[in-house]
């Protein structure tokens, strides 16, 4: 919450109160997918995209060995899916 000293001039007051309205505007042409009959946020895709991605690089991680000489698994794992992730924003929703 905004705290306004009463010393202030009306017009700061008035400009404080308003000014975090503009932050609620959110995006007007934010990228969105038609999939099932449904308009679904194009970064919740590629989220599922990222996340199906880093099970099947730990699945072939699994089964060329190299899964047991990962020190941080986890922060791998996430990484690559991250990665993933974003390339396919940048390259499906990017300039």
């Amino acid at each position: 919450m905004i705290f306004i000293e009463a010393g202030k001039p009306r017009a700061f007051r008035r400009a404080a109160g308003i000014a975090p309205a503009f932050a609620l505007g959110g995006c007007t042409q934010a990228p969105v997918i038609p999939l099932f009959g449904a308009y679904f946020p194009g970064w919740l895709l590629c989220a599922l995209v990222g996340v199906v991605a880093a099970v099947l690089i730990r699945l072939l991680c699994i089964l060329c060995g190299l899964d047991a000489i990962l020190s941080f698994r986890l922060f791998t794992y996430l990484a690559a899916g991250t990665v993933i992730a974003l390339l396919l924003w940048s390259f499906v929703f990017g300039p």
